[in-house]
């Protein structure tokens, strides 16, 4: 994902994890792009964006590439996308993952990219903006880069709106306040800060749309929801002894029962540069 980080989730700095934890990150980037909810997330910005035939496009914060690629198979031979990620680990395996399509993969910062002013025509920005130091900042840089008319799109959580049924709630609550800024960005409600965002860098035409991702059973969460994942090692979790099994036999026995409910909203919201 994304550069300089405040927080202290796995994807703040993907170069600085062991061999294994990295492994573990990348999966979970490839299983959270195949899953229906993130996907139907990502049909929305597509519509948003509206990629076209000999594009250059920029996707900031392109993780293993599958959306470069899909940009890619938009924008055809004529086209190009320029993927850009801060870890060059991830950057890497989205080499290896290359499908021979129009898609250039860089280590960068999307804070600072080395680019021209006015270089991409579109720029697609998922889930990087919540783990960065200066969200305006960032978006200031993707504006700069984009040329007038061309379209921003931007994609992100808002962890506030993270909700459980199925569980005692006061459990939930109490793990939700211990795993923030942890499993969670501190910038936890970034999703719905967007489109104010957008306004503010002098952006028109700006659309904003919540996507609530719905999730009924333990298994289908625990792809974009890391504190309802058994199989994330014990050591990663900041709660205190015992409040983790506790949870996440809650969580079991609420999909035994199948009561298990997990509801989360991302925004996905767009605009055009003057």
């Amino acid at each position: 994902m994304e550069p300089a980080q405040k927080d202290r989730t796995p994807f703040s700095d993907i170069d600085g994890l062991s061999a294994q934890m990295s492994e573990i990150v990348l999966d979970a980037l490839t299983e959270m792009g195949r899953h229906p909810e993130i996907q139907r997330v990502r049909r929305t910005a597509f519509d948003m964006l509206g990629p076209a035939a000999g594009e250059r496009l920029l996707d900031a914060g392109s993780g293993s590439g599958e959306v470069a690629r899909l940009l890619a198979a938009r924008v055809g031979p004529a086209g190009e996308v320029l993927a850009v990620d801060h870890s060059s680990a991830i950057t890497a395996a989205a080499v290896s993952r290359h499908d021979g399509s129009a898609v250039s993969y860089l280590t960068g910062d999307a804070a600072a990219l080395a680019m021209p002013d006015d270089h991409v025509d579109g720029v697609w920005c998922e889930r990087v903006l919540q783990h960065v130091d200066d969200a305006d900042a960032t978006i200031r840089e993707l504006v700069r880069v984009t040329r007038p008319g061309g379209r921003i799109c931007l994609v992100d959580t808002d962890w506030g709106s993270l909700a459980f049924d199925g569980m005692p709630s006061g459990l939930g609550e109490v793990v939700l306040a211990h795993v923030r800024g942890h499993f969670t960005p501190r910038q936890h409600d970034m999703g719905r800060t967007l489109r104010r965002r957008l306004v503010g860098a002098g952006l028109r035409n700006v659309v904003a749309a919540p996507v609530t991702c719905l999730f009924t059973s333990p298994e289908s969460a625990a792809v974009v929801l890391p504190m309802v994942n058994p199989r994330v090692p014990e050591e990663t979790w900041a709660t205190p002894p015992g409040l983790r099994d506790e949870w996440l036999a809650c969580v079991d026995a609420a999909g035994q029962s199948g009561t298990f409910l997990a509801v989360l909203t991302i925004w996905v919201v767009a605009g055009t540069k003057a």
